[in-house]
């Protein structure tokens, strides 16, 4: 039986997305966004616990990101976890987990962009996933 690799959040991004581009001049964006939940503990009083998720966009979709997302913007993505590894420049092994994205969606008031200017809402489709060749520490 084949297995299941679905992630579907909505969140505020903590800082506008970084873009780079690899040497093929595929276009990768990197951002975080927070997701909070909130309940009442046994007497009563508000709790919150707030969660910060890794997202990597590549293609069109990186391209996207970097042009109409900035720190603060609510968005929807939808994706799959991926955890990749590399050594560090002492040979130490290190170990990312991050979202994938494979759809965004801009969340907010109709026309509204991170950069200021009013126009519509892209729609950012599927995109696949080129082949990144890491350096010793992740951007």
């Amino acid at each position: 039986m084949a297995g299941l690799n679905k992630v579907m959040l909505i969140g505020n991004l903590g800082k506008d997305p970084e873009i780079k581009y690899t040497p093929e001049g595929v276009a990768i964006a990197k951002f975080s966004i927070a997701t909070s939940e909130q309940w009442k503990d046994k007497d009563g009083q508000k709790q919150e616990k707030t969660e910060w998720h890794n997202i990597v966009a590549f293609r069109k979709l990186a391209e996207i990101c970097g042009e109409y997302l900035a720190k603060g913007k609510q968005i929807y993505i939808e994706g799959r976890i991926q955890t990749r590894s590399w050594d560090d420049k002492d040979g130490n092994k290190k170990y990312m987990t991050e979202i994938v994205a494979d759809r965004m969606q801009m969340l907010g008031r109709a026309g509204e962009t991170a950069k200021g200017s009013a126009g519509p809402s892209p729609d950012a489709g599927s995109v696949s996933e080129p082949t990144v060749i890491e350096e010793d520490v992740p951007f």
